[in-house]
């Protein structure tokens, strides 16, 4: 039987999903570089073969640590779903002779090197400063018009970003950008192969875009994802995903599948998602590239990564077009054949529509709810009146257990602060959004209230 070793590390789809997905392909062996979600450890003891653990000593130079481990186990493919770790994994994949991202997939992950390789290809995007002092982005405020955004070159999840509109704001920002960086540290959620990862940052001008010219109906975020993957060098876009508008500074909410989009604009979307992964040259790798939707038909590119989407992306794929994409890329690195799709899925080809839905304590317009919460799905599920047919489950690895009392919304921490991730399943894409805007509203109003002693 082929043998996979799986790396895990925060972030990426829920790690019970691409557990069992790769288990049903192959022998697993699960390098855990971060701690397991209690609401999978059973599962993970039951389907892996073996499951290792390394102390901080062993993970100072992680390629060597992986390679180590795959030697050991024999592995045939190693593979990960979290940002934090592919540019390790692809590393070992190259030590090993092993199908990977390739030695490009630092350019899929480093924003800076990111965005440079899209401008020497004059590909579209904001116009940016690379930064790695207070004193490089207080000169780039001056030069850059604003309003502008500072973001983490290694962060994921909206983390570490501030918004700068005017060049006096520059030095708030970049400490507090700094503090967020290492405080997502301290929770695991940071770069582990690159050492002083995050003192690096990139700044850039915030885009203006519209939703109105790609939508018909209101609702709808400025900017939607194309999934897909590259097999042997080749893009293969599998479909696109909507979202909600973000919460300030630009903290994504949630994520829909699939954008209900019309066949001409989803092919210009496609066509410009290919152009990003082709100029990155990655080679056997999931991918999730952001593009910002503009008025008069204009796009930007936010960015690309060399991994599937996070949060519910994948299981929603395989829900909504019954693509089981972890399994796919599996048997891929593995060297069996995989039909991928010739074309990007549309919404004609779904069965329904999917969705996951972050849970912050913010309401539609980005407000701070006025007072503290406690998590407690079962009053939401219970509280909250979706349309008829809408299935609402909570994600329980990626949430608090209830009876945990809400973060506060932080804005400079993104997801750091959220409380809960949610799926939803429906008819329609525009159910699934009319329904997260109900559960947007009414959260705050079916969540009992934290008393002042209990903890956050």
């Amino acid at each position: 039987m082929s043998k996979v070793l799986l790396v895990h590390a925060k972030g990426g789809p829920p790690l019970g999903h691409v557990l069992s997905r790769t288990a049903a392909r192959a022998q697993v062996h699960l390098l855990a570089l971060s701690a397991l979600p209690p609401a999978v450890a059973d599962s993970a003891g039951r389907l892996c073969a073996s499951v290792v653990t390394p102390g901080d000593a062993h993970r100072s130079d992680l390629v060597s640590l992986i390679v180590s481990r795959a030697r050991a186990v024999g592995a045939d493919a190693v593979l990960t779903f979290s940002e934090y770790a592919v540019v390790a994994v692809a590393e070992a994949c190259e030590a090993l002779g092993l199908a990977g991202a390739g030695g490009a997939a630092a350019l899929a992950r480093d924003k800076r090197l990111m965005r440079r390789t899209w401008q020497r290809h004059g590909l579209p995007q904001p116009e940016f400063r690379p930064v790695a002092t207070e004193a490089d982005l207080r000169a780039a405020a001056r030069d850059l018009p604003g309003p502008l955004l500072l973001k983490a070159a290694w962060s994921a999840g909206s983390t570490a970003h501030q918004i700068i509109r005017s060049p006096h704001e520059a030095s708030a920002a970049w400490a507090r950008s700094r503090d967020v960086m290492a405080e997502s540290a301290q929770l695991g959620y940071a770069e582990l192969h690159v050492a002083e990862a995050d003192a690096d940052f990139v700044v850039e001008r915030i885009v203006t875009g519209t939703a109105a010219d790609w939508f018909d109906e209101p609702g709808w975020g400025d900017y939607v994802s194309v999934e897909g993957v590259v097999a042997d060098g080749t893009f293969h876009p599998v479909c696109l995903s909507g979202r909600m508008p973000t919460v300030e500074p630009f903290t994504e909410r949630a994520g829909i599948t699939p954008a209900p989009l019309a066949q001409d604009a989803q092919d210009r979307i496609v066509d410009l998602a290919r152009r990003a992964v082709d100029a990155l040259g990655l080679r056997d790798c999931g991918t999730h590239t952001e593009i910002k939707l503009g008025a008069d038909g204009r796009m930007w590119l936010i960015e690309t990564a060399a991994r599937f989407g996070g949060a519910m992306t994948v299981p929603q794929i395989e829900e909504v077009f019954g693509l089981d994409l972890v399994g796919m890329l599996v048997d891929h690195l593995l060297g069996r054949p995989v039909e991928w799709p010739e074309r990007a899925l549309t919404p004609a080809r779904a069965r329904g529509a999917a969705g996951s839905l972050v849970v912050l304590a913010v309401d539609g317009d980005g407000e701070a709810w006025p007072e503290r919460k406690v998590w407690d799905f079962p009053a939401v599920a219970a509280g909250v009146p979706l349309s008829r047919g809408s299935a609402l489950s909570v994600v329980a690895e990626s949430s608090l257990t209830d009876g945990r009392v809400v973060p506060v919304y932080d804005p400079a921490a993104g997801a750091n602060t959220m409380a809960a991730l949610c799926l939803l399943s429906a008819a329609d894409a525009r159910t699934v959004l009319r329904d997260f805007e109900t559960l947007v509203d009414a959260i705050p109003r079916v969540l009992p209230g934290a008393r002042e002693e209990v903890p956050a």
